[in-house]
């Protein structure tokens, strides 16, 4: 973990409401695992003392990019900024996905919505490749699909408004695929929780592993304000963990779902 001053590369429209951001930042590149967030304080929003916690969706040579939505006045603040400006980072922070071993499990990867952001370092760097599951409300919060297609990875899309791809959540898909057998399937989800509550189920129902990454409101993001705990099984019970340093990804059987938020 180091904390850098980075500069923007660029911070343009993806999607409707979705913005990528690219940033020069080449230690936190050459450390990052899939899986990790970096922590961003935007200088615009100077009223705002806490920074805001993105999924590194990719991570090349010297730059990291985070994919975000426009849904409040930092994440409002931080389209409005442009390349050059600066932007102090931590990261990465966390503790990721594991990355599946050649000829090992066969990797399924579970998103709803900007979890596809989570998801895409895991993808490039897993030799084994697999299926990804994007779900979202509607077409434009369908996102990176082309990038996982160009890495050698089927894509399969779900709308809950039929808009694009199959229409209903994207567990339906998931559950027709474990359906249809296989062997050494593993999974692996980012997402609203009910997402992750439900993929974890499926999970246990069909027997295969299943790695998630929690999506829990971080503050500090480096373990401090514990506003981020997560409930998690001990072999004395369970105690709460934090998301940002524990997880965000923990094992789905890990979870005590039946209190978690």
């Amino acid at each position: 973990m180091v904390e850098q001053t980075v500069q923007i590369i660029s911070n343009e429209r993806d999607t409707d409401a979705y913005f990528q951001l690219t940033l020069q930042a080449p230690e936190i590149a050459r450390a990052t695992q899939p899986g990790q967030f970096m922590h961003l304080r935007i200088p615009p929003l100077r009223e705002a003392l806490l920074r805001r916690p993105f999924s590194i969706f990719q991570a090349n040579g010297e730059t990291v990019a985070v994919l975000y939505k426009t849904v409040g006045k930092g994440t409002n603040a931080l389209a409005k900024m442009r390349a050059g400006e600066e932007l102090s980072a931590i990261g990465p922070l966390g503790h990721g996905f594991t990355v599946p071993a050649g000829g090992g499990e066969t990797p399924l990867l579970v998103a709803g919505g900007y979890g596809m952001a989570a998801m895409y370092l895991l993808a490039e760097r897993s030799p084994q490749k697999g299926i990804v599951f994007v779900g979202g409300r509607q077409r434009v919060d369908i996102l990176c699909e082309a990038e996982f297609r160009k890495i050698g990875w089927e894509v399969r899309a779900t709308t809950e408004d039929g808009s694009y791809g199959e229409k209903g959540l994207v567990t339906q898909p998931l559950v027709a695929e474990l359906k249809r057998g296989g062997r050494n399937r593993k999974l692996f989800a980012c997402g609203p929780t009910a997402m992750l509550k439900a993929v974890a189920k499926i999970a246990e129902e069909f027997q295969v592993p299943a790695e998630i990454s929690t999506d829990e409101h971080m503050c500090c993001g480096v373990g401090v304000c514990l506003t981020c705990v997560v409930p998690i099984k001990t072999a004395s019970g369970w105690e709460y963990q934090r998301t940002c340093t524990e997880g965000p990804v923990f094992d789905s059987r890990n979870v005590l779902w039946e209190i978690a938020k």
